[in-house]
């Protein structure tokens, strides 16, 4: 496939081992917790699913009043995750990705939570957003079934949201994410048991309501004759397909995968369903843990979704967003080089599409990006020891660092805070979309300060230390091409230990340019990065052109 963007960074190429690797992810879902353990078969490149953990856990069971995580499901969610781990490291899973979604996302507390997960069990979890949530799915579903090029629409419901995403074997066409889940619905709506007719039918619209925007999304994306198959993922499709199956053939499939319910047998379900008390539903052949309480309510969804987007039936797939978050790892180290090859530039293409969206100068702020990843280069192992994963957040940063001029020029930085902070960058969580923002934030003005909203956000004591210090080098480098036309071509940094000394060389394009404007910059913005370092800045312009030296 062509190349449609070329990457402003370059990560540590890595070889495929030859051994089978292990990995486990995690899912923390606002009804379950899930793990996965698989088995990477590097050269194909594949996996096999060698275990699977659940524990429903009702994260999204929040306090009303406050809207915050209970204090005895934190404790119930911290032990599922601790047995978890063990289980990873019996079957020697080599490293746990785990990731949390709108439960945690929209607790007061949901980011104390994690940082008490990671105290207690040197567990890091990453906070994702809505639209990453469905990129996910997308890459979990697209690992376990075969889309022929062909447009496919994914609905995945979860506690909290539901996820609806339109793709084919290339790329995700629509990714959205709707604030109606199983649990929600249900805590919020039903009141009855069994449901009375005037909250059903008013669970009905509310859902149908919520849907419109998502499904209108989808369907505006599709082209001329297109007629999308739809598959569905998440407990509530496998348990109402499951109810189906027993209840059809009177068999328990061994797999769930590629099972077909039409729209009618779901009609079906939903009117069966409302006439039940919750106890009648949990004695349904096939219905799973915990499931009665919140099926009728993700029935609905599905029912309502269905109807919208024109859907007779769905297939059901029994890969999603913990399988996604295992095929998301595999490019990110390299471990997918063909197959979905696409995806494995979706950090690059969403920063260039934000910058893109806000009329960023590209060319500019590419030699900003450039100069900032050559003084990391030259200072890393002396004045830093941050890697390659620190090194591509200053590059976002260098490249959508002036955003906030399409706002307004005064106070540009703030305003590209808040467009980065809100841009839906796919492909990064929500820490790093936070260490971005804050890193283009402080490329001018103020440096951050211990009474600014840095310290009272989700980033810790030394995700602040790396914004201080990145956005330090970020500083240097707008003031590197100050004129905004290239007029230094290279910067080589000197590092005398002993007198803790920073020479900077600046090499001009042109023989002939002072580029003063570029040194009384230097000179008037090095403050900070001095401080920061511990050192002294000297800047001496060379006398030698060396344009084109990038």
């Amino acid at each position: 496939m062509q190349n449609l963007v070329s990457a402003s960074w370059e990560s540590v190429p890595t070889q495929p081992p030859k051994q089978h690797r292990i990995i486990a992810a995690i899912d923390l879902g606002t009804n379950s917790l899930h793990m996965v353990v698989v088995k990477i078969d590097p050269t194909l490149p594949a996996f096999s699913i060698i275990a699977r953990e659940k524990e429903t856990v009702r994260l999204g069971d929040r306090n009303l009043t406050t809207g915050e995580l209970k204090p005895e499901i934190i404790k119930k969610a911290i032990a599922a995750l601790g047995r978890f781990q063990e289980v990873a490291k019996t079957i020697n899973a080599e490293t746990i990705i785990a990731v949390a979604t709108s439960a945690v996302r929209e607790a007061p507390n949901g980011k104390d939570f994690l940082h008490t997960v990671e105290k207690e069990l040197g567990l890091s979890v990453n906070l994702i957003s809505g639209q990453e949530e469905a990129r996910r799915i997308y890459l979990g579903v697209l690992s376990g079934m075969e889309f022929h090029n062909q447009p496919h629409t994914i609905i995945d419901i979860g506690g909290g949201s539901t996820e609806l995403i339109l793709g084919d074997s290339q790329q995700a066409r629509t990714l959205t994410s709707t604030k109606v889940g199983a649990v929600r619905l249900t805590s919020e709506l039903i009141t009855t048991d069994p449901i009375t007719n005037t909250e059903f039918m008013y669970l009905q619209s509310y859902t149908r309501g919520m849907l419109e925007r998502s499904v209108d999304e989808v369907l505006a994306n599709l082209q001329p004759g297109e007629s999308p198959r739809l598959v569905g993922t998440s407990g509530t499709i496998e348990t109402l397909a499951m109810i189906h199956a027993r209840e059809n053939s009177g068999v328990i499939p061994s797999t769930l995968n590629g099972y077909e319910l039409s729209l009618k047998n779901l009609g079906d379900l939903v009117n069966r369903l409302q006439k039940l008390s919750n106890s009648e539903r949990a004695a349904i052949p096939g219905m799973q843990d915990k499931r009665a309480e919140v099926i009728l309510a993700g029935a609905v969804i599905l029912q309502e979704a269905m109807t919208r987007l024109g859907s007779e039936s769905i297939v059901v797939c029994e890969r999603s967003l913990r399988e996604g978050v295992i095929v998301d790892w595999m490019l990110a180290h390299g471990l997918i080089e063909d197959k979905l090859r696409y995806q494995s530039s979706v950090r690059e293409r969403n920063v260039l599409k934000i910058a893109n969206k806000y009329q960023v100068n590209l060319e500019y702020s590419d030699r900003v990006a450039k100069f900032a990843e050559s003084l990391f280069d030259q200072t890393q192992g002396t004045l830093h020891h941050w890697g390659s994963d620190e090194r591509q957040l200053l590059w976002a940063a260098a490249i959508l660092h002036n955003s906030g001029h399409y706002v307004s020029h005064s106070s540009h930085h703030k305003h590209s805070y808040y467009l980065i902070r809100n841009g839906e960058l796919l492909g990064y969580t929500e820490t790093e979309i936070e260490i971005i923002a804050n890193l283009a934030r402080y490329h001018r003005k103020s440096p951050p300060k211990k009474k600014h909203e840095i310290y009272q956000s989700s980033l810790t004591k030394e995700q602040c230390q790396m914004v201080s210090q990145l956005s330090a080098i970020l500083r240097l480098a707008v003031a590197l091409d100050r004129r905004q036309i290239g007029a230094i071509a290279k910067v080589e940094c000197e590092y005398y230990q002993q007198l803790r000394q920073v020479n900077l060389l600046i090499f001009p394009s042109q023989a002939d340019d002072d580029c003063a404007l570029e040194l009384w910059s230097l000179d008037y913005k090095k403050g900070v990065f001095e401080e920061e370092f511990g050192v002294k800045l000297v800047a001496n312009l060379e006398k030698s052109s060396l344009a084109n030296s990038f």
